[in-house]
């Protein structure tokens, strides 16, 4: 089951006082907040492993300062209330028709001002929580398979403050001037979120992003279908909304699956536009070309968009492998969070193509931890490390511009090249970037169709934590 990258939502309703002052990081002017928490997650049962994740929020704070660390001054308590009263979510729960699960809190005055970093706090495992899902833990994840409850290991961090910096923060940060009304959607995306160690127990790797969205009007939606029969797809269908990062690369914002009828959804969203991002795989295993939507704005739907797969399953995927490898600054193997995401350049724009969902692979990027040696991986001298293999479409994908009256896609018949991105990360810090340099980048590798493998080259991080 794909690994859908909305999860934890939390929605802060910000009405400014109307103030004269000149804003520079603060202002005289005051704010009100509200924090709710939207439309989660859709790896769960029946196709997920999961049919719940349960986490328990004890604080929601937020910074002026883009580099305050967890104990500086500064930051805001938005959510007071939960410290003596922490709640348990479930990350994988029912919504209402408005997107939200659940509210955080009463509402909270702020000072006026541009926050550019939050932090979530989560409860240690053995917290005391009302009417406990996880039973002795305050965080765990359910299992689909067996209905067996696992406690989500954390780290210091996920109890100090999981840091969303302002790099993750659309716009960069939260901008509340006197006399506004604005929204901050923090998205907890939940089952790229969770890691599955080695010795069977599930680990919390938050990754977190954040931007402004609106209490209405916020959604994006369509229909995804065959292209040659015109009925819904009979397999898995993933979707992703992308907006271009600072060096020009579509980045995964939000992911979610099709319905069985091929509907999508993305609710609530932060301000657009974007390019809409779809990969499928069929019940025979075939995996369609993927289909790209470009300029969709937020309250707009693509209408019905159409995938492509070659005749032959055997001829609809290449295989992708390596090894990525972490060394400290002392030149000794340490752990870190690893990120792969699946570039392809078309039009000499480069996106993110979403990793088909199978069996193991329930992301859309790829979530590595490097570690030492073991029975089944020796790694390099004076380094930990971590084999990744994952199947890709063959096929390079079918572009075009969002309109009104409905795009049309029509397959290329091309075969595609991939670049993989790895971005390296502070081992559960929620997104904090680590190594020098944090970002690897390959060299573009030509599929050959028929499940050839591409190897990569060694992803060498150096100078980490």
């Amino acid at each position: 089951m794909y690994a859908a990258a909305s999860g934890l939502l939390v929605v802060l309703l910000i009405v400014a006082a109307c103030s004269t002052t000149a804003m520079t990081n603060t202002t005289s002017g005051m704010a009100t907040i509200t924090t709710v928490v939207t439309d989660p997650a859709t790896c769960q049962a029946p196709s997920g492993p999961f049919s719940h994740v349960f986490v328990t929020v004890t604080d929601v704070q937020a910074n002026v300062n883009s580099s305050a660390g967890a104990s500086d001054s500064g930051w805001v308590d938005l959510t007071p209330n939960l410290s003596k009263s922490p709640q348990q979510i479930d990350l994988l729960g029912q919504a209402n028709n408005q997107c939200f699960l659940a509210t955080l809190g009463d509402a909270q005055q702020l000072q006026a001002g541009n926050y550019q970093q939050i932090r979530i706090m989560l409860a240690a495992n053995n917290t005391s929580v009302s009417s406990n899902a996880c039973g002795s833990s305050a965080n765990c994840v359910v299992l689909a398979s067996d209905n067996s409850v696992h406690t989500l290991q954390l780290s210091s961090e996920a109890q100090t403050g999981i840091k969303i910096p302002s790099g993750q923060i659309a716009s960069g940060g939260v901008n509340i001037a006197a006399g506004q009304t604005k929204d901050l959607d923090i998205d907890f995306s939940t089952c790229e979120s969770i890691v599955e160690e080695g010795n069977g127990q599930f680990r919390l790797k938050p990754v977190l992003h954040a931007g402004e969205v609106s209490t209405t009007s916020t959604s994006i939606n369509g229909k995804v279908l065959d292209g040659v029969t015109g009925n819904p797809v009979n397999g898995t269908v993933v979707v992703a909304v992308e907006q271009k990062d600072s060096t020009g690369i579509d980045r995964i914002q939000r992911a979610t699956l099709a319905g069985t009828d091929g509907s999508f959804v993305f609710c609530p969203l932060p301000t657009g536009p974007y390019d809409v991002v779809i990969v499928g795989t069929r019940s025979d295993g075939s995996i369609y070309e993927p289909s790209i939507i470009t300029g969709v704005s937020v309250g707009a739907t693509t209408g019905t968009v159409d995938l492509f797969a070659p005749a032959s399953a055997a001829l609809s995927f290449a295989t992708l492998a390596g090894t990525v490898t972490s060394q400290s600054s002392a030149s000794a193997g340490t752990l870190a969070d690893i990120e792969l995401s699946l570039l392809q350049t078309v039009n000499s724009a480069t996106y993110t193509v979403p990793i088909p969902p199978t069996s193991t692979q329930s992301a859309a990027t790829l979530s590595l931890e490097t570690g030492p040696s073991n029975s089944s991986l020796t790694c390099p001298a004076n380094t930990d490390c971590a084999a990744y293999s994952f199947v890709a479409p063959a096929g390079s994908a079918n572009v075009g511009a969002w309109s009104a009256a409905g795009t049309a896609l029509t397959a290329n018949n091309t075969l595609a090249a991939y670049k993989l991105d790895a971005l390296a990360f502070v081992q559960s810090s929620g997104g904090t970037p680590d190594c020098s340099p944090s970002e690897l980048t390959s060299a573009a590798l030509p599929v050959s169709a028929g499940g050839a493998t591409l190897t990569f080259s060694t992803f060498a991080f150096t100078g980490c934590q």
